[in-house]
This record gives C-alpha cells, sequence and structure tokens, in this order.
C-alpha cells in the first residue's frame, strides 16, 4: 500500500463485468463480522472476517458474492478490491518492545494492531497516545504505519475533536507533497495575468464575515453609474487559478471536498498558504477573482449582468456584528453603502418567499471557549440582517451562474454541470407531519409542490412566538429532502429556484471549484466533457454529510462537557423528540439535548409510544410526553465519551400521577388514542421485559443515529 487512498492500485483489477461483483461499502460491526451495502439492492452481503481482504470499517470495497447462502440464507461475499479507504489516519496508542512496536486504535470496530519500526515512531514512547498513518498493507501481513503526532495527554478536548474527524474520514494532515506544492505558489500576481482580467480595484469593495474568520471567499462592491444605475459586484475567491487539475492539491482538495467547521478549530479542505493568505481576500491585498456584476436600480431590478475573472483590492474587513450596528445606528463607515444593499437584499428575500422559497429558521448555538477549548458559555445565533444581506448577494450570485450555465448546449445537450438541487417533498413523509401540524390547527394544501410550500409558510408565520414554533419548525425540516449536488438539474424546492449551484465558497467547498472550472470553459467556449462528474457529486455530497456529521458530534461534545458542570441540577426544557425508549428533551437556556429514558418513568405509569402523535402516553393514567411539550428536567449523567446526556423528569407541582384511566372525551379530544387497560401480572409481564429488552437495543440504535 502506498500513500495513497487507494491502497490496492498495483494488484490486479477484478473483471468489472463479473455479475457476481458488487461495490458497496463495508459496515464491520462490533462483533467483528462485515456486511456491505450496496446502493439499490436490497440485501446487504455478508462478509466474515476472514474475507476482508486488509478491507476496514467504512471502505468502499468490491465484493464477489459467492453461490451459496449459507445456513443463514443471507448472502455471502468476499472482497476483492479496496476501492477507496474512509480512513488513513487513526488515533489510539503505541506499545514498544526492544525491536519493533505496535499501534493499537481506539475503535469499538475490530481492526488489526499496526506494525511501526522503530525508525517511524518520531519521538512516541510506549503507551503514548498517538494519531498513525498506515503506509503499506499486503493480505495475509499485518499492516504497516507510521506515528505523525505524538498527543498530549493531558488536553482531552483535542483528543475527541481529532478523534470525530478521524472517525469521519477527514484526514488531519496535508501530505509533503500537498504542503510543498501550496508553499511553491508565488505570493506576487503577474501583471501578465491582471492585464487578463477586469480591473475593478479602484470601486469600492469590502468583506462581512464572522468575527473569527481567516478565510474570506466572497467581498462585495458597489457603485453609482452615470445612467442613476447601481452597479453591484460578488467577486469569489478565485481558488481554480492556483488549484490545477490533476495536481497534488486538486486530488487532496477532491478527496477532503469540503472543510469542516468545529467549535474550537476548522479542519481545512486547503493548506492554509491558499486559504488563508492567496486566496483570502483580505483588506488593502489586491486578490484574483472570479466575479458577477450586476447593473440594477434602487428597487433591486436587474437591467444586466456580467460574469468573468477580475482583480479586487478589498477596502474593508466587516465583522456581521459591525455591519449589523450600522444598520441599526444608521451611521457608521460605509453606511450610504450598506444601507442601500441592505435594502435591495430585503426585496430580493421578500421575492424569494413570495416565489415559493420557504423561510425555515433553525437555531444554532455557538459555544465560549476558554485557552484550553473547555466551554464556558453557550451563546444563540441569530440571523440578522448583516447576515441576510450577505446570504441574498451570495444567492443572487449562485443563481444566475446556474442559469448562464443552463442555457449552454453541447451537441445540443445541456453543458454536464454540478447543480445544487434540492426535491419536491415525499407525500407519505409529509401525511404524519401534515396530521400533526392539524392538532395545532395548521391546514395544508397538497396539490402541488407550491401549494405545499405556500402551506409551510404560512404555517411559519402563524406560528411565530407561540410555544409550538420550535417543534414544527425541527418537524418540517426533518420531512424535507436532503439537498445534494447532482448533473441532473431539478431545481431547488427550498430556496424556489429553477437553476441553482455552489459558486460563492472554493475555498472551503470542491462543487465550488468544480463550478469554476467549467464556468470558465463555458466563458472560453472550450468545454470539455468530464463523464466522472456525476460520481465526483455524490462524493462531494457524502463528503458533506460527513462534515455535518463531525459538526454535530463535536458540538454534542461541548454540550455534554458544558452540562457536566450542572449534574443535579434542575433545567426547563422543550421536547424535542420522542421514542420507544424514552424522549429528549432541549434545556431552553443552553440548547443542550438530552435523553429522558423510559425506565425513568416507570414508577409513574407505564408509557407507551405513539408514532402518529409524536408522544409516549401513559397506559393508567393517559399522561402525555409530546414534541414541543415544555418540562422540567434534571440532569443525572454527562457521558462525554458517548458524547451522551442523560436528563430526568421532574414533577415540578401536583405529586405522582394518579392511577386512572381518563374519560374516553377528555383523550379522544386531544387526537390520543384510548390506551389499554393495564397489563396484568403473569406471562404477559414476561413479554413486556422482553419488549422492554428490545427498547434497550433500539435505544443504542436510534442515539446513534440521532446525534
Amino acid at each position: 500500500m502506498s500513500e495513497s487512498r487507494n491502497r490496492n492500485k498495483k494488484k490486479k483489477k477484478p473483471d468489472l463485468n463479473d455479475a457476481n461483483l458488487y461495490k458497496g461499502r463495508l459496515d464491520v460491526t462490533r462483533s467483528g463480522m462485515g456486511f456491505v451495502i450496496v446502493e439499490g439492492r436490497e440485501q446487504d452481503i455478508l462478509i466474515r472476517p476472514s474475507d476482508f481482504n486488509t478491507a476496514l470499517h467504512g471502505d468502499t470495497v468490491r465484493v464477489r458474492v459467492r453461490n451459496s447462502s449459507g445456513k443463514s440464507g443471507r448472502v455471502q461475499g468476499e472482497v476483492v478490491e479496496v476501492v477507496d479507504r474512509k480512513q488513513m489516519e487513526f488515533l489510539g496508542h503505541v506499545e514498544l518492545s526492544q525491536s519493533f512496536a505496535f499501534f493499537i486504535a481506539d475503535t469499538d470496530k475490530p481492526m488489526p494492531d499496526i506494525y511501526i519500526p522503530l525508525s517511524k515512531l518520531n519521538g512516541a514512547v510506549h503507551n503514548d497516545k498517538v494519531i498513525v498513518r498506515v503506509v503499506e498493507w499486503e493480505k495475509n501481513k499485518k499492516p504497516q504505519g507510521e506515528v505523525i503526532q505524538v498527543l498530549d495527554k493531558g488536553d482531552e478536548n483535542d483528543r475527541a475533536m481529532k478523534e470525530i474527524l478521524l472517525e469521519n474520514g477527514f484526514p488531519l494532515f496535508f501530505p509533503e507533497e500537498v504542503t510543498e506544492e501550496s508553499e511553491r505558489l508565488p505570493d506576487l500576481i503577474a501583471a501578465s495575468e491582471i492585464e487578463k482580467r477586469k480591473d475593478i480595484r479602484n470601486i469600492l469593495t469590502f468583506t462581512i464575515d464572522p468575527v473569527d474568520a481567516k478565510d474570506f471567499d466572497d467581498a462585495i462592491s458597489i457603485r453609482t453609474l452615470k445612467n442613476g444605475h447601481l452597479e453591484i459586484g460578488v467577486h469569489i475567491a478565485d481558488v481554480s487559478h492556483y488549484v490545477e487539475p490533476e495536481t497534488a492539491l486538486d486530488k487532496e482538495a477532491y478527496t477532503r471536498a469540503t472543510s469542516v467547521y468545529l467549535p474550537d478549530r476548522v479542519n481545512p479542505m486547503l493548506p492554509e498558504r491558499i486559504s488563508n493568505e492567496l486566496c483570502s481576500l483580505r483588506p488593502h491585498e489586491d486578490k484574483l477573482t472570479f466575479s458577477t456584476i450586476f447593473q440594477m436600480n434602487h428597487k433591486g431590478e436587474i437591467k444586466n449582468h456580467w460574469i468573468g475573472k477580475t482583480v479586487i483590492h478589498s477596502d474593508h474587513r466587516f465583522t456581521y456584528e459591525e455591519v449589523q450596528e450600522i444598520i441599526e445606528q444608521k451611521t457608521g463607515l460605509h453606511q450610504e453603502e450598506i444601507e442601500i444593499l441592505n435594502d435591495i437584499a430585503q426585496r430580493f428575500r421578500k421575492q424569494r418567499f413570495k416565489k415559493g422559497a420557504i423561510n425555515f429558521s433553525s437555531t444554532e448555538v455557538r459555544f465560549k471557549l476558554d485557552e484550553k477549548g473547555k466551554p464556558i458559555g453557550i451563546m444563540i445565533k441569530e440571523s440578522k440582517e448583516a447576515h441576510q444581506l450577505v446570504e441574498e448577494f451570495m444567492l443572487l450570485a449562485n443563481r444566475t451562474v446556474a442559469e448562464s450555465v443552463g442555457k449552454i448546449k453541447v451537441d445540443k445537450k445541456p453543458v454536464p454541470f454540478p447543480y445544487r438541487v434540492h426535491d419536491t417533498p415525499d407525500k407519505e413523509k409529509l401525511l404524519p407531519f401534515i396530521e400533526f401540524a392539524k392538532k395545532y390547527g395548521h391546514r395544508f394544501d397538497t396539490e402541488t409542490p407550491a401549494s405545499i410550500a405556500s402551506s409551510f409558510n404560512q404555517m411559519l408565520v402563524d406560528v411565530k412566538g407561540r410555544p409550538e414554533q420550535h417543534v414544527l419548525e425541527q418537524l418540517g425540516i426533518r420531512t424535507m429532502a436532503k439537498a445534494i449536488y447532482t448533473t441532473e438539474n431539478i431545481g431547488h424546492y427550498g430556496l424556489g429556484f429553477e437553476h441553482y449551484c455552489h459558486f460563492t465558497s472554493p475555498i472551503r467547498r470542491y462543487p465550488d471549484v468544480m463550478v469554476h472550472r467549467i464556468l470558465q470553459e463555458c466563458l472560453d467556449e472550450k468545454i470539455e466533457i468530464d463523464k466522472k462528474l456525476e460520481a465526483k457529486c455524490r462524493h462531494s455530497s457524502e463528503r458533506e454529510r460527513a462534515a455535518m456529521d463531525s459538526e454535530r458530534a463535536a458540538n454534542k461534545y461541548k454540550q455534554v462537557e458544558y452540562m457536566q458542570e450542572f449534574l443535579g441540577e434542575e433545567f426547563e426544557g422543550v421536547i424535542s423528540g420522542v421514542a420507544s425508549f424514552g424522549f429528549w428533551v432541549e434545556t431552553v437556556a443552553h440548547k443542550c439535548e438530552g435523553l429522558v429514558s423510559i425506565n425513568s418513568l416507570l414508577e409513574y405509569d407505564d408509557f407507551r409510544h405513539n408514532e402518529a402523535d409524536y408522544s409516549l402516553v401513559g397506559r393508567r393514567s393517559g399522561r402525555q410526553f409530546r414534541m414541543g411539550d415544555k418540562v422540567t428536567i434534571k440532569v443525572v449523567a454527562a457521558n462525554l465519551t458517548k458524547r451522551q446526556l442523560d436528563y430526568e423528569w421532574v414533577i415540578v407541582s401536583g405529586g405522582k400521577l394518579e392511577n386512572a384511566v381518563p374519560e374516553e372525551g377528555v383523550l379522544a379530544e386531544r387526537g390520543v388514542p384510548i390506551p389499554a387497560p393495564a397489563r396484568s401480572k403473569g406471562k404477559k409481564e414476561g413479554k413486556d421485559k422482553e419488549g422492554r429488552r428490545g427498547d434497550k437495543e433500539k435505544e443504542k440504535k436510534h442515539r446513534k443515529k440521532k446525534k
């Protein structure tokens, strides 16, 4: 195995026309058995550990199915090729002997120990916590690796964040050839390059970003033309100028496909030399950009636009907070221009929702950390007009680029292009939500996708400020399809756009780099059809999901770490999810979610899950715990290893629940099925216990899935 993610390139490739050959992802259970999940195939393929052929959990593999299905009736197979490794780097500890060392990974998935030559320990000593990269692995032999970092044993936060990134397949370090390639790139922009571009360095230009941002992807310029129209430019870092196809830089950027933003760090898609220096649109520096420049009136009516390569010079670096203060106080640096941009952005925003965009808002948290990365406070991120100003102009640029490319044909066919699409809702998924929303008085017109969007927006307006707002917003988002990258343009339902792509963040997203390259080919009228583009889109979508999983896991870790300080304390919360084994509660003060296990409720009643009503209902008392209900909880456990919070429900007043079944009319009025009478003791009770054991297994599975 070489230092590439595919360790089997030198081996003889299997015959891809073999009808018994399938490609899929290997999922290894804790017991050591493997299952290959093949897209479009109903049944997974069982792989015994002896047939892994160096494959590990999460790897993309080719498997050959055997004729025999075995006694279990399950189809069995063997791995014949590792197509792509999920992970090359692992976190664990080293064990030394006199002549060699072994690395034992910290993982609940079985994997072989990794042999480390003493020359590759890089300063590690016996029992050190380290990160190791696998560099060679032949079948029937131990994998061989090298230590690439010795960790500080006392810094649990650093270890945990790195572990989350590695678990999701994100390498922590750039290969030497990638770093060297980035360091060789020149600081100065050649005069010959500037001559090829539209020069707008003399036009007022500025960036607006979070206070702690270091990579500035986008800038906005504005001036008034002689005809009275406004000229507004959206300028995006020209990453494709520096990162050329098939270079080491490009291959690494594609493999990562996205930057990952954790509470205390960024795991970047590109080396800092590019992301924070050459391509970052820092103030008072000339920068190469790809731009969309619009002529419009003060009402935001666009008269014409231009797309092409530019050179800019940012006059100022604003934070969102500074721009928000200028908007609210109506005074400050470039106040007039900011006010014009904000007014037009708000017009765009109203127009979008009028045309069918859905106005979902989600609550995001930000952690205040001490110098060691420990959370000492939690703040709620708010989307204010300053954020919306930037968002609307980025949406405009993304849509304009997608529309422009969408009009171009090659051999009477649309140009293959990485669109960002969002499918219309699945009616089957939507129906339970619609029934639930009815209980709060909201009606949905499901005749067309447009009428569904209109109904959603009306509900979101009606529910604003009411107790059920959060639950209906969250459930509504869950009914939606996930946005993906694909060459098949089906439009973006959530935004209400027929054409949409990602053009505005090439420092942190690989699809934007692909968009820039294809767009330039279209402008040059030298289009090269990339037959692998759809596969690249799928890879980018998968890596985006992995980044989101990493971010959620890191946020959960910080929440658990923060709530450790409040064990035994009580807080107001809102029920944010319900399952057969309990319900989740999100605290109002900190937005920290934990599970109230159904076992902790047994002393009050025997609760059963009502899926249609997103609730747990007491068999004897009829007491309901329903999504959106306000409850008081006590923090009883905070497990950092599992990134898990456990709460207990606290009765604020009224003492224990009564053991009487409420009147039929009361429950029927609330839309709740009448609970069956409490079971008598005996044989049936035994079955009930088995059911609860089943619930425990479900709890383990769903905890992981939900977090």
